[in-house]
């Protein structure tokens, strides 16, 4: 049958009209999605598609921008003893250890690097002053540097913390009075004082002096091989020999020094990334009580 002239006429308009708009849609789409445009790579969905999972709903979603409003100031000169890097949200004075969330919306944790790859000096979070700052450790008055370059960033999980008074009920060790450290082997030099989103994948159970000094294995969420590295399994399959390249260095690294190695509990396993995972919220857990006046804080660590 034939459409009569006027309602011919009329889909004719109707179509004129909606041509531009479809030309202009894909702008509009970007312009509506430009708030995310400042997250950082590691919240990216695309960077976390599971294999074997990418149906419809099935992915990690982008989440919120919490990595781009965290920035960090210097202050004194580098290398020196008066020497801090202090951080702030949205311009407001913050602890990388208190103020920085440990767990990001899509799955991911947040990575404060004290130490960027290919470096040597010890820097850390001082937990023992005000606001955490990161500064360079020392020992009898003198700036620290590790014997040899660190070859990957190094850093730790804030609102994590190895309870001292806390017995590991396998290892028979106490917790080393510190946030978590994490092992990120990315391919990227991450910048001291950075927050990067990664994918916490093993651990090792490194003992230092007697103390329980847990070593996380993650990968920045942003790397190029971040979707095939989902367990420790993966490390060693895409980085091979890589795990036996960390748990080497930090149990070599004080022998320069005349010290003995370090040891590692767990028969010097890496352990999978559910055992990971629950080492995490452990210290977390820990934390918590530290923050809210559960657990007595008697070793002077600043909570502001």
């Amino acid at each position: 049958h034939t459409l009569p002239m006027s309602i011919a006429a009329a889909f004719k308009t109707m179509a004129s009209t909606l041509a531009p708009m479809a030309t202009r849609a894909p702008t509009a789409m970007r312009a509506a999605q430009s708030p995310f445009s400042r997250v950082a790579p590691g919240l990216r969905s695309s960077a976390f598609a599971s294999r074997g999972r990418t149906g419809a709903g099935r992915g990690f979603h982008a989440a919120r921008p919490v990595l781009a409003k965290y920035g960090s100031e210097k202050k004194g000169d580098y290398p020196s003893l008066e020497f801090r890097i202090f951080f702030d949200e949205d311009g407001k004075p913050v602890s990388p250890w208190h103020g920085v969330p440990l767990h990001n919306p899509d799955g991911t944790c947040n990575f404060i690097c004290e130490i960027p790859k290919e470096t040597r000096a010890k820097m850390e979070v001082a937990t023992d002053e005000l606001l955490t700052p990161i500064k360079q450790d020392t020992k009898k008055g003198k700036l620290r540097d590790y014997p040899y370059n660190i070859n990957w960033n190094y850093g730790m999980l804030p609102q994590t913390w190895e309870d001292p008074g806390h017995e590991h009920p396998e290892m028979k060790v106490m917790g080393d009075n510190d946030p978590v450290d994490v092992v990120e082997i990315g391919s990227a030099a991450l910048a001291m004082g950075s927050v990067t989103a990664v994918k916490p994948v093993g651990v090792y159970a490194m003992i230092d002096d007697g103390e329980l000094d847990w070593k996380v294995i993650a990968i920045s969420a942003s790397d190029p091989k971040a979707a095939d590295i989902n367990d420790v399994a993966d490390v060693e399959k895409h980085f091979p020999g890589e795990l036996e390249k960390i748990r080497v260095w930090f149990r070599d690294y004080k022998t320069p020094d005349g010290k003995p190695i370090n040891k590692f509990g767990l028969d010097d396993k890496c352990m999978d990334k559910a055992y990971t995972m629950g080492i995490i919220e452990e210290t977390s857990g820990f934390y918590q009580k530290l923050m809210s006046g559960e657990r007595e804080n008697d070793k002077g660590l600043s909570l502001k």
